[in-house]
């Protein structure tokens, strides 16, 4: 007697049946924002060294009406499913001041980015890549920049160095397989964004301070606090150096006042005069250094809701806040002066002056000081005279399309 017709599967064939097709879409309504900023919760829980976002902030970041960096940029936001269930997110976007930077310096005409990606598995993950891609190609781009999340000044880079402590205040934070994912998805590195740690609790090597009691000596020099009741003024000082200091950066974008604006609300609550100095010269403001106390550590505890009280805690520790870890995530100096000795003599001065309103004021005992490019030999070996060492890495790919 023949035997009865009866479907025979392997147990991996069994699973790969049951288990609903993956599917990427582009985020459409309130729902699917939801799912995309939810995402990063779920992937991320158990990591102990992720630090969860605010979601009011995510929300904020990619809302074209809350985030002045689309004045000038335009995106779309991806989620992949499988059945009913979330399992990764991606953004595709242009920055059509990008578009218009020289090619040698990173960006330029053709080129695109992705960024925010958060995946359950590496097939999720190159489904999505893949989506981003073409989105990109369908708007013209003909390179492929990520990840990027959103701006250049935002969170640029994947993490490849450092997946052991937390990030501080506006650095991103990814699992170490996403590497291996994105490598084997055809990208290759473009730049390396470093972070330095060092310790503030002790004074810098002696060199550094006969620099710094030599330019103390000098008439022509005033390192003065920033005034926050002249905010939008110190504000517009800080960016016209920021923007002449950085124009020959390797991804350069200037920062435009929209872009401003969003940062200013979103940083005055962190903002400390004797955190933030202004280097003169002849009374001429030439170089500037912006320090946050690190909001991480206060933000870590809240889930990422300031609901039920999480808003009590923070406004109680923005009073006053005492840190482990300081971020300067921004100092410059005018063009016409860097590669000189002023210019390391200003920064060194600016760095004591706030390392020394750090430890006194804040309890800060840790400092740490990025990004800084790979090849920024000038802030690279001022660096070092400090005694800090690279703590974090960040790694911007780039594939043609």
């Amino acid at each position: 007697r023949p035997e009865p017709k009866t479907a025979r599967h392997s147990t991996e064939e069994f699973i790969r049946l049951a288990t609903p097709p993956l599917m990427v879409r582009p985020v459409a309504d309130r729902g699917d924002r939801k799912a995309f900023i939810d995402i990063a919760y779920t992937l991320n829980r158990d990591d102990p060294n992720w630090v969860p976002p605010l979601r009011s902030e995510v929300a904020g970041t990619i809302d074209p009406k809350k985030n002045g960096w689309f004045s000038h940029a335009r995106g779309q936001l991806f989620v992949a499913t499988r059945g009913n269930q979330t399992v990764g997110r991606i953004s595709a976007h242009i920055d059509t001041l990008a578009l218009t930077m020289p090619a040698d310096r990173g960006f330029g005409p053709g080129v695109g980015f992705w960024g925010m990606i958060e995946a359950a598995d590496e097939n999720t993950a190159k489904a999505l890549i893949n989506a981003a891609e073409d989105w990109l190609r369908k708007q013209g781009m003909t390179r492929a920049l990520g990840p990027v999340s959103l701006s250049i000044w935002e969170e640029p880079g994947l993490l490849i160095k450092g997946h052991d402590h937390a990030p501080t205040v506006m650095m991103g934070h990814h699992p170490a397989r996403y590497q291996g994912w994105i490598e084997r998805a055809g990208y290759l590195p473009a730049k390396q964004l470093l972070t330095y740690e060092l310790d503030i609790s002790v004074e810098f090597p002696p060199i550094v301070n006969r620099i710094i009691q030599s330019g103390e000596k000098n008439p022509r020099i005033n390192i003065r606090k920033v005034d926050k009741s002249r905010f939008d003024e110190e504000a517009a000082i800080i960016l016209s150096i920021l923007n002449d200091a950085w124009a020959d950066n390797w991804g350069f974008v200037p920062l435009t006042q929209p872009e401003i604006n969003d940062v200013a609300v979103k940083l005055k609550p962190i903002v400390f005069e004797d955190l933030i100095r202004i280097a003169e010269l002849d009374g001429k403001p030439v170089a500037f250094m912006i320090t946050l106390p690190d909001l991480n550590e206060a933000i870590k505890p809240l889930g990422g809701s300031l609901l039920p009280f999480g808003w009590a805690k923070l406004l109680l520790w923005l009073r006053k806040p005492q840190v482990r870890t300081m971020r300067v995530p921004l100092m410059g100096v005018v063009k016409e002066l860097q590669a000189s000795r002023m210019a390391s003599q200003l920064a060194f001065m600016m760095i004591e002056y706030i390392r020394r309103a750090s430890v006194t004021r804040y309890g800060a005992s840790r400092g740490e000081i990025g990004w800084v490019l790979d090849d920024n030999q000038g802030m690279n070996a001022i660096a070092d005279a400090i005694d800090s060492h690279v703590n974090r890495i960040y790694q911007i790919y780039a594939k043609a399309l």
